[in-house]
């Protein structure tokens, strides 16, 4: 399967109304399944290198938080034109960021195709699977277009030969587990993301650390078993089972919020858009 058409319309982006992309990114439940790619792209020793030793991942967790999502809701929504600024951006970034891994020995390069292919396959992954798991309605069919339809948003930063179907992703996911492992790096990366830095205040006086810290236990308990035993916690199917049960429980809350809670500027603009046209 090949990456699929992009909208004649300039300002629809890369995907546009009507795509898989559009539908499984607008869901509340991609966001959890963001955080299920996290723990996931911790277990790769070179790609995990190049955020240890080149990025303020451990001092300014919030900020780079927020740019990830930034990145991710551009090139998801926004016009070609700004998604390809902003790609050349992130690609300008990653030719500076290089050296060895001190788990491995190798060396590695954050504009390394196989490095971009690991965090691009995790990323949408864990978007579609817990949108999916949510009970979106999605059909295998729409999981593969939307795979498919990502290809593009990975060779926009330079990864090649990226899975396009949820078969091709399977395969891919049994390939690269040999380069796999939990390391001293993984492990500090997975504390970070239970218990990231917060203002004592915010800490003390509001539910933000034990929300924080739900919302990162059903990320966790999203990844498939094989993720989690390697993290050094059984991959029991019973987790899967609870995971489903939270993760359609938080969808089902979420879609219950006024429609300018549920979404950031640059979503809320592009479905706007949708919206008027279905209506015309």
């Amino acid at each position: 399967m090949t990456a699929t058409a992009v909208p004649t319309d300039p300002e629809s982006g890369y995907f546009g109304p009507g795509s898989v992309t559009w539908r499984v990114m607008a869901d509340p439940a991609a966001g959890a399944g963001g955080l299920s790619a996290l723990f996931m792209q911790a277990l790769h020793p070179r790609a995990m290198a190049g955020v240890a030793e080149h990025s303020d991942f451990d001092t300014a967790f919030w900020p780079r938080l927020s740019r990830t999502a930034e990145y991710v809701m551009t090139v998801t929504f926004s016009s070609r034109e700004r998604v390809d600024a902003m790609a050349a951006k992130v690609r300008a970034v990653h030719e500076h960021v290089h050296g060895v891994d001190p788990v491995t020995g190798l060396t590695y390069r954050a504009s390394d195709p196989d490095l971009l292919r690991w965090v691009h396959v995790t990323e949408v992954w864990g978007f579609l699977d817990a949108v999916r798991r949510a009970g979106a309605g999605l059909s295998d069919d729409d999981a593969d277009r939307f795979l498919a339809e990502q290809v593009r948003a990975a060779e926009l930063l330079g990864a090649t030969d990226v899975p396009a179907s949820r078969a091709e992703v399977a395969d891919y996911f049994e390939a690269v587990r040999p380069e796999l492992r939990a390391s001293t790096t993984s492990r500090r990366a997975a504390l970070r993301l239970f218990a990231p830095p917060m203002p004592t205040r915010v800490a003390l006086t509001t539910p933000a650390r034990p929300a924080w810290t739900a919302v990162a236990a059903l990320g966790f308990a999203l990844q498939p078993r094989w993720a989690r035993r390697m993290h050094g916690l059984p991959g029991l199917p019973t987790t899967d089972l609870a995971a489903g049960l939270v993760v359609r429980g938080l969808r089902a809350g979420v879609l219950a919020l006024p429609e300018s809670w549920r979404h950031g500027p640059t979503a809320r603009e592009a479905l706007a858009r949708e919206q008027a046209g279905q209506a015309a």
